[in-house]
């Protein structure tokens, strides 16, 4: 019963939220690879998804963050796990704020400058 239970409330999340759906301010963004980006990847992502990395935690191998080139290419699929209202990345124990993640989301969304 507690499986059926578990399925209808997974079965009840909303898709994530698509980059497309969000929207870079008018004025542009302030935030920058340098002044934001790298900080919050090298905080909450590249534990397991940095190349120095010897334990990955399941990462796969194609998803490496450590540049902006990098993170640039995978923009869309950071985006859809950790930005904004999307939370399944990082896994825990320690997420980032929500704040963080509207940052990332205006980060990504704007083009990741």
């Amino acid at each position: 019963m507690k499986w059926l239970a578990l399925a209808l409330v997974v079965a009840c999340d909303p898709p994530p939220l698509e980059m497309s759906e969000y929207a870079c301010p008018t004025a542009g963004t302030q935030l920058t690879y340098a002044n934001f980006g790298a900080t919050f990847l090298g905080v909450s992502c590249n534990t397991c998804h940095g190349a120095a990395v010897g334990n990955r935690h399941g990462a796969p191998e194609l998803f490496r963050f450590d540049t902006l080139d990098e993170v640039q290419h995978h923009r869309d699929r950071i985006f859809v796990r950790a930005a904004a209202s999307n939370t399944s990345m990082p896994p825990g124990p320690v997420d980032p704020a929500t704040d963080e993640r509207d940052r990332l989301a205006e980060w990504l969304v704007c083009g990741a400058p």
